[in-house]
């Protein structure tokens, strides 16, 4: 009974990304008295689930859906196997950390594949202030978009591929960086 009470303070919070306030917690729960609520929350802050402060607000510790990190997996020489539940992650929290100045692309061309960008990835890409050298960006050039890495010859920014049979990109008129890519995902 406990964990599925729980499991809707949980899936509310996922949902709304707030903590639901003792009346929502009644309804979600179907308790009738505040005191009930009371008691779960203590349970939940006991367990390192949630925190409560002097005035009895609750703050999420664990809340968030994630998926178990249980280790390390060699991608040299085998190794022996070890399974131990390092933490759990969140992936939305490790490949987007700054949301508000993040977003999505789906990748087309095979101009980075030698960055191990394949065609139909998403690459994660954020918006900041500054920009150097050898970081992967999608910049503007010339009227046009495109992914490659940042290179820099004297005073003058470039685009480079990772592909060979492409050539490196140097503006003829306009030249804006966008967003340095962060991440990458493909599913297989």
């Amino acid at each position: 009974m406990y964990e599925t009470q729980k499991d809707r303070i949980i899936s509310f919070y996922n949902r709304k990304k707030r903590m639901p306030g003792y009346k929502e917690i009644m309804e979600l729960t179907g308790f009738r008295s505040k005191n009930a609520v009371f008691k779960l929350l203590q349970k939940m802050a006991d367990e390192g689930v949630i925190s409560k402060d002097k005035e009895g607000r609750i703050t999420p510790n664990r809340l968030r859906e994630g998926v178990p990190l249980l280790g390390l997996v060699e991608a040299g020489f085998p190794s022996a196997a070890e399974e131990e539940l390092l933490d759990v992650m969140d992936f939305d929290e490790y490949l987007v950390p700054n949301k508000e100045a993040s977003y999505i692309l789906k990748v087309k061309g095979d101009s980075m594949i030698e960055a191990g960008i394949q065609p139909g990835d998403m690459v994660v890409v954020e918006r900041k202030s500054t920009y150097k050298p050898g970081q992967i960006v999608v910049a503007m050039v010339d009227g046009e978009y495109t992914m490659k890495y940042l290179r820099k010859k004297g005073d003058k920014y470039f685009l480079e591929p990772a592909n060979k049979n492409y050539k490196p990109i140097y503006p003829h008129e306009a030249f804006r960086v966008e967003a340095v890519v962060t991440a990458v995902v493909r599913k297989y």
